[in-house]
């Protein structure tokens, strides 16, 4: 047995763990950020342990610089520092990306013992990084402050709050250990991971084997699992850094942790997609497998027809069935039950929606979450993902993002 108690200021909670943000010029308009001024542009997050790490990554075939310069690593190489910056993704910059990367993270301080230093960056695609404005922030950075609040606003980009949690997971021998993260992350977010960063961060000793195993079910359930417009990011990634300086540790208390942690952020990315009202779980039940529970639900929380649906408050079931039909899965439309959160909509029994249960289903349709079922009534499979509606607002950011 073990508790999970909620904590403020996310990494500031993690034994070991520092981070801090200063702006060197990049961001000098926050207009698409919703938010008024935000404070940094380059942010670190250091551990004055080395740290275990493991990451996911985009399935997008163009990986930014970043990704490459991670993978570039010996297998199993540990790290106790990563720099992130904004405005600028430095993917689709060649060669040229990684070597910038390499001189940048060449003036990480001396006194701070580098080891294995790691890059990760979110903005435009297309243009090399302004290497020597990064490079001025390490003379900025206070490398003892616990900023979290700062460092997790810093990553921004068109994200209206800043994204951070954190937890103490107390064991039933008294022992004890923290984990927090920060995200960012509003629009291009697909069910292949999304323009989004993750930082996570504990102080449990978590051996190597289990992180790998642990951050993969996770994201899977999670960040893996969201859709905002269907768009996949050259810079997609999450990262677990485990410095055990706890020295404690239980896999399953952990993993129901890291479970908790990736959940709640891809949420709050969901919830903050760009002009987004609405979160919807669309969960899919009844199909052949889950490989085939997968593919529907997913299609469903990407589709542009059910997402306009969904912001205009139309209870159109029929954009829900064409989408199953055209999944390419085993379907019936003899066996397919469609519920907005308990409402049948369309069943066999309901073919038609009548009047008053099209009222039903829009008042349903008004709230700012809800969940559409559909029961495809062939055999066990199961999948939910989570998407939000599309609005016109996110026409406005995105015709105007670059400015």
């Amino acid at each position: 047995m073990f508790d999970l108690i909620s904590l403020k200021n996310s990494i500031a909670n993690v034994k070991g763990f520092y981070c801090d943000a200063v702006n060197v010029g990049m961001r000098t308009n926050s207009a698409n950020s919703g938010v008024g001024d935000i404070d940094g542009d380059v942010a670190f997050i250091r551990s004055e342990a080395e740290c275990e790490v493991c990451g996911v990554f985009t399935t997008n075939r163009f990986q930014a610089a970043p990704i490459v310069h991670f993978k570039r690593y010996p297998k199993e190489f540990k790290t106790n520092f990563i720099l992130i910056n904004a405005k600028n993704a430095n993917a689709m910059t060649g060669e040229r990306g990684v070597e910038d990367i390499n001189e940048i993270l060449s003036h990480i301080p001396k006194v701070l013992n580098p080891l294995n230093p790691i890059m990760s960056s979110t903005g435009v695609i297309g243009y090399p990084l302004p290497k020597e404005k990064i490079i001025s922030a390490f003379s900025k950075f206070d490398y003892n402050a616990k900023n979290s609040y700062k460092t997790a606003r810093a990553i921004m980009t068109t994200d209206s709050f800043e994204k951070q949690i954190a937890f103490r997971v107390e064991l039933e021998n008294g022992e004890s250990f923290n984990i927090a993260a920060i995200a960012k992350g509003a629009g291009m977010i697909n069910p292949s991971l999304a323009t989004m960063l993750c930082f996570i961060v504990t102080d449990a000793l978590v051996p190597r084997a289990d992180m790998e195993e642990l951050l993969k079910d996770a994201v899977e359930g999670s960040f893996n699992a969201i859709s905002v417009d269907g768009d996949t990011s050259t810079n997609d990634t999450v990262l677990l850094l485990s410095n055990g300086m706890s020295g404690s540790y239980d896999k399953e208390a952990f993993a129901f942790a890291l479970n908790r942690v990736a959940f709640e952020l891809s949420q709050m990315i969901v919830r903050d997609g760009e002009g987004a009202n609405k979160v919807v779980a669309f969960k899919v039940s009844g199909a052949k497998n889950g490989d085939e529970a997968k593919k529907v639900a997913k299609n469903l929380s990407n589709s542009l027809l059910v997402k306009t649906a969904l912001f205009g408050e139309d209870p159109n079931w029929g954009r829900i069935a064409s989408t199953i039909g055209a999944s390419e899965v085993e379907c019936d439309a003899k066996k397919l039950v469609i519920k907005y959160d308990d409402l049948v909509v369309y069943s066999k029994e309901y073919p038609i929606l009548d009047q008053e249960r099209e009222q039903r289903a829009f008042e349903i349709m008004k709230k700012d979450s809800f969940t559409i079922s559909c029961d495809l009534g062939i055999a066990e499979g199961s999948y939910t993902a989570y998407g939000c509606d599309l609005s016109y607002d996110y026409v406005k950011i995105n015709a105007d993002y670059r400015t």
